[in-house]
């Protein structure tokens, strides 16, 4: 037997879902234009991607490629 659709639902789901993205996005852009704009005041400084990376400050530098020598 087929289910029976459920047009009322299946709407305010679809809405639902598309208020909660639409809030999501909103709430990036503001994270990013807060940060863009302490960046350029001077209050932070720019993250240049390499100083969070805890693998990288343990690492010991290989010659050739090979682990084992």
């Amino acid at each position: 037997m087929a289910r029976k659709p459920n047009y009322k639902f299946e709407r305010m789901e679809r809405q639902r879902a598309k208020t909660a993205k639409k809030a999501a996005r909103a709430e990036a852009k503001k994270e990013k234009a807060d940060k863009r704009k302490a960046e350029s005041d001077g209050l932070v400084l720019a993250d240049d991607g390499f100083a969070d990376n805890p693998a990288d400050a343990h690492a010991e530098p290989q010659e050739n490629g090979n682990p084992d020598g």
